[in-house]
């Protein structure tokens, strides 16, 4: 698989609360490959966000992808990513390096911020995920 476009969301009940996570994955032609919806426990919602990616990369790596696009509708996110913000919270620091030790693996990689309204397969994946309390990979 050369090329996947993701698009990955997490969220919390209660911040901290029940938290899941959604991944929709899409291959060059736009055709759904892959959902992935889980819950996480008690995450706040930014821990819920990171927790999404870092599955997301996960599943491409497995998918022998070897380049991603990635939509997230977190804009802290994604700012910490691509070198915008620090990341000051010490819960996210370790996630964070995930993220960018994985996105090294890949040839080619972006991350892009969208808003909610263009992120809702995975915004229901999420919420089907803090709804279940249990790993459900589609």
């Amino acid at each position: 698989m050369d090329k996947l476009i993701i698009y990955t969301d997490g969220g919390s009940r209660g911040n901290p609360g029940d938290a899941g996570i959604g991944i929709a994955i899409f291959d060059e032609e736009e055709n759904l490959i892959a959902e992935i919806s889980r819950y996480i426990g008690t995450q706040t919602n930014n821990i819920a966000e990171y927790y999404a990616l870092v599955r997301a990369l996960e599943e491409a790596m497995t998918l022998n992808a070897k380049s991603v696009e990635i939509y997230l509708d977190s804009e802290l996110v994604v700012k910490q990513i691509n070198g915008e913000y620090r990341v000051k919270n010490e819960g996210l620091m370790p996630l964070y390096g995930i993220v960018k030790a994985y996105l090294g693996k890949f040839e080619e990689y972006s991350l892009r911020h969208v808003g909610r309204e263009k992120n809702r397969l995975a915004d229901k994946l999420a919420n089907i995920g803090m709804d279940s309390k249990d790993d459900r990979k589609v």
